[in-house]
């Protein structure tokens, strides 16, 4: 499975803007397309201006279709007024291990 973990810093007083496109953006990925698994959004604890999201896919060829959706489109347009410039890094990768609580019950 493709994973992605991205960094991301919004400008002052634009977070409640980012977390809309985001959520948005995070809710469509998973329920329109079948090969998006995960689409996490946190926050980084002491700055109110820094995001880390964690997306999780079936290959890379699904995001490639994600990145190819009018949903992306639409938070790339937010993201070019809210993100700081140089604000974002991607760093994809490759699901190796999982645990969940529910794997336990």
């Amino acid at each position: 499975m493709f994973s992605l973990v991205v960094q991301m810093e919004v400008r002052p007083g634009l977070r409640e803007q980012f977390l809309a496109g985001m959520a948005a953006n995070a809710e469509a990925s998973v329920r329109d397309e079948p090969g998006c698994l995960r689409f996490d959004v946190c926050s980084v604890q002491g700055d109110e201006n820094r995001f880390v999201l964690y997306e999780l896919y079936t290959d890379a060829d699904a995001f490639t279709a994600h990145k190819a959706s009018q949903h992306f489109t639409r938070w790339r347009q937010v993201a070019e007024q809210v993100l700081v410039p140089g604000g974002q890094v991607n760093t994809p990768g490759e699901l190796l291990h999982t645990h969940t609580s529910e794997e336990s019950a």
